[in-house]
């Protein structure tokens, strides 16, 4: 995972990360499985904004203590889901308090929830000497959400499936991306579930991937979403979002997962942070510029 791990001077039984955020430059929904799972083929991109996370060792019990924003608390916790499958699947009997400082909107399709669940993952496993192979860390990543896998390899990637197989993308191009993310939440479940069905053709799909195995593509090109429509007719605002970034000199514009945040992308920081002031005077919610991660 491509982030910073430290261990802490005054307790070795602490571990800190920082946890990215994910962009979809691509998200194409290829099928439905009788379970109600929609395949997909989406392409993730790991951006510099990060959650901080902080785990230590108690002795028994697990305890989440969160600030910065507003998450689910208890079980419904996805850092504490994915604490309690760690250790219900490696028999450890012990516990650990985590510290989470949430940076990233929740329910804005960034995936700061599933970021958080593959931190804590890989953080505990390091605690304990690492009792788990990354196919196992997997298994408990699939478990708790279909991005959590992707946060497991932390760099660009294709994913396919539910989103468990991953193919990283070599030699990825770097951007600077502004993300608006509006002050409204939107559930990934009700946007898949109103999506309608209409499969991405096999042609199609064979040649999104092999474009994706070129050093030469235009990503701006490729920039799809299937879910876009689905959260735009709910939300017709969300439209002039991606006006106003072309209108600034993104690349191209896109919705992240089910939404609400909207991104550009720019080849230079200065074109970056200059729109991103300029949104940031006339828009409501949250704006950052940031670098994605290779």
């Amino acid at each position: 995972m491509n982030d910073r791990i430290r261990r802490s001077l005054l307790n070795p039984a602490t571990i800190e990360r920082l946890v990215p955020a994910k962009l979809n430059l691509l998200l194409k929904i290829t099928g439905l499985r009788d379970n109600g799972y929609h395949e997909i083929v989406s392409v993730f991109v790991p951006v510099a904004l990060y959650d901080t996370l902080r785990i230590g060792k108690r002795e028994g019990g697990i305890v989440v203590r969160c600030s910065g924003r507003q998450v689910p608390r208890g079980s419904s916790n996805l850092a504490h889901r994915a604490a309690t499958r760690f250790f219900e699947k490696t028999g450890i009997d012990e516990g650990a308090e985590i510290r989470l400082t949430k940076n990233i909107p929740v329910s804005s399709g960034l995936g700061g929830g599933s970021s958080d669940a593959a931190a804590t993952l890989l953080g505990l496993n390091q605690l304990w000497g690492n009792p788990l192979k990354r196919g196992g860390l997997s298994a408990i990543a699939l478990s708790l959400g279909a991005d959590v896998p992707f946060f497991l390899l932390g760099r660009p990637a294709m994913a396919r499936g539910i989103g468990e197989m991953l193919r990283p993308i070599e030699e990825f191009p770097s951007f600077w991306y502004v993300i608006v993310t509006p002050p409204i939440m939107v559930s990934t479940a009700w946007a898949y579930r109103k999506a309608k069905l209409e499969l991405t053709k096999r042609k199609d799909l064979d040649k999104i991937i092999y474009s994706f195995r070129r050093t030469d593509t235009n990503i701006p090109d490729i920039l799809s979403n299937d879910l876009e429509s689905v959260t735009f007719g709910k939300y017709p605002f969300l439209r002039s979002i991606k006006t106003s970034l072309i209108e600034l000199g993104a690349l191209g514009s896109l919705m992240s997962g089910s939404g609400p945040s909207i991104f550009g992308l720019f080849n230079s920081e200065k074109m970056a942070q200059e729109a991103g002031k300029m949104l940031a005077l006339d828009t409501k919610g949250d704006v950052f510029v940031v670098k994605g991660l290779s």
